[in-house]
């Protein structure tokens, strides 16, 4: 009788280990199942030239959406708070002694600018991008719309120029002038630009400014023209320490 009860409670025992076995196979399914709904964000984003480029797949939790959301809000929020603001126009691709680049000289040196200042930024794209990505072939394209007096339109909206006390402008000299595009800039925002302080400056391959100080007081005559900056393509590409030490020590020459 004794032996009868006792493999009686080995067979429940035993029951019960194989229910809890199953119990835990069931779990893995369901936590499974769990990772394979997570949250996937797209994060699609533009180069330089405003090429989509390749997106990144980052699996998130909700709680984590949540938490990247609140926080790009936060930035947002803070955008257009500075009153200074850079205005540049850059170009990618094959340049001048430097070869294939895939971030322009003067985005560079605006970037430094802004690191330093604080600033909110502008760039100047192409609304029709039509310009080649090899430098022989550009500087034919640049040559004809020079020739021509062109005023290539731009993408966008500009900012708010009100907020702004000082406006850095920037761009490549082109043919030893400002690039065409930068002429349909400034006219088409000649009345918001009265009474700005206007900072140009330029990137290079032996011109040095060009004249663009000049060029931007006829362009925008009631503006007040500061002292530019400018700087070698190849210095740019190649040199970026001595490059920012000579932004730094301009800026702090203009009071910033």
């Amino acid at each position: 009788m004794k032996r009868k009860v006792i493999t009686g409670i080995m067979m429940v025992s035993l029951m019960m280990l194989a229910g809890c076995g199953q119990s835990d196979n069931a779990g893995t399914i369901n936590d499974t199942n769990v990772t394979d709904t997570e949250i996937t964000v797209d994060i699609i984003g533009t180069d330089d030239d405003g090429q989509t480029v390749d997106s990144v797949d980052t699996s998130n939790s909700a709680e984590t959406v949540t938490e990247s959301a609140k926080e790009e809000n936060e930035t947002d929020s803070t955008a257009g708070s500075s009153d200074t603001l850079v205005v540049y126009f850059s170009r990618t691709g094959e340049q001048y002694n430097v070869g294939v680049i895939d971030k322009g000289n003067t985005a560079i040196v605006a970037e430094m600018i802004i690191e330093h200042t604080g600033a909110d930024a502008f760039e100047i794209l192409p609304q029709e991008d039509y310009y080649p990505y090899t430098y022989k072939e550009l500087t034919d394209v640049a040559k004809q719309e020079l020739n021509d007096n062109a005023r290539p339109a731009y993408k966008g909206d500009v900012p708010d120029f009100s907020q702004y006390s000082t406006i850095f402008i920037g761009a490549p000299v082109w043919w030893g002038d400002w690039p065409m595009i930068m002429y349909t800039f400034f006219e088409n925002n000649r009345d918001s630009l009265v009474g700005k302080t206007l900072i140009p400056f330029s990137t290079h391959a032996g011109s040095g400014l060009s004249g663009f100080d000049n060029k931007l007081s006829a362009a925008c005559p009631k503006a007040s023209i500061g002292a530019g900056l400018a700087i070698a393509g190849t210095d740019a590409q190649n040199d970026q320490n001595s490059v920012k030490q000579s932004v730094d020590e301009w800026l702090k020459e203009l009071g910033f």
